[in-house]
């Protein structure tokens, strides 16, 4: 079809009144001009202009076109003034996991909606695999996850360092290692969640095996079986804060590499975007913020 440069020649043409003074205006040769529009209303199929000597008229067509070429012409400016846009707006994709959604997010998430009131923040929870591939497909902007992010096609920061402790019930003696856990039933997210494979790493290398997991779909209700004595889970602690019957649980340590979870803010290689530089910015400031 017919470039933008082709529109700018023809609006040219028709504000100036003739090719002539067109080309002055263009800072181009005459016969250049001439070009350009014979060679529109070749792409076009259709003439442009009634030709009288010198004189240029417009045909029902050239109107048609003059109309539509302005419109053109300012879409194309507002969308190159948008991709040079540093401010952040639009629609933000975000993913995360759920105990960073309801833990760490609230309040960072309030800030930002107060500082870019342009910006249409999209939340979604899943496991660190999934939140990875939808990243990488375009189907989110930017993701908490927790490490290992491995994979080069990413671009990474630290946001979020997490203690991860062991609870069971409040009654249960001090758990030192997997042979201290007498019930073997463990309380855990989808097998994709970095935690749950944590406490089964933790399980393996001392040979042993939970005899059942039982899968749950939030930390509230973790904690809730865990209080009554249906098993142990691994969570980390700025959960705790969050359950109003924190006597019905005993915390107990684990050891490294068991007991610390970086959560890291990822995004397409060197496609940060203003939205995600600002939400990075916030996300730090909250964090210094933290109790």
């Amino acid at each position: 079809m017919f470039e933008l440069s082709d529109l700018r020649t023809f609006l040219a043409v028709v504000q100036a009144g003739g090719i002539n003074r067109a080309a002055q205006t263009l800072h181009r040769a005459q016969s250049s001009v001439t070009v350009r529009v014979r060679q529109l209303e070749e792409k076009l199929g259709v003439p442009l202009f009634l030709r009288e000597g010198r004189s240029l008229q417009l045909l029902p067509a050239g109107k048609v076109l003059m109309d539509y070429a302005q419109r053109l012409l300012d879409l194309a400016e507002q969308a190159s003034q948008a991709t040079r846009d540093d401010q952040p707006k639009g629609v933000l994709r975000l993913g995360t996991m759920e105990s960073t959604a309801a833990v760490r997010l609230p309040q960072p998430l309030g800030l930002f909606h107060e500082m870019y009131p342009e910006v249409a923040l999209e939340l979604y929870s899943g496991d660190p695999r999934e939140l990875v591939q939808r990243v990488l497909h375009a189907r989110l902007d930017a993701a908490l996850v927790t490490d290992p992010v491995s994979d080069k096609r990413l671009d990474s920061m630290p946001i979020y360092e997490e203690e991860l402790v062991l609870i069971a019930e409040a009654r249960h003696p001090r758990i030192r290692s997997p042979k201290d856990v007498p019930v073997k039933t463990i309380l855990a997210f989808h097998p994709g969640c970095p935690h749950r494979q944590r406490l089964e790493d933790w399980l393996r290398r001392a040979r042993t095996k939970p005899q059942r997991v039982v899968e749950v779909g939030s930390y509230h209700l973790i904690l809730g079986c865990v209080a009554v004595g249906m098993g142990i889970a691994l969570v980390p602690r700025s959960v705790l804060g969050t359950y109003v019957e924190r006597e019905r649980l005993s915390v107990h340590a684990l050891p490294p590499p068991y007991s610390r979870a970086l959560t890291r803010l990822i995004w397409r290689k060197n496609a940060p975007g203003p939205s995600i530089l600002a939400l990075s910015r916030v996300l730090l400031k909250c964090r210094t913020m933290s109790p």
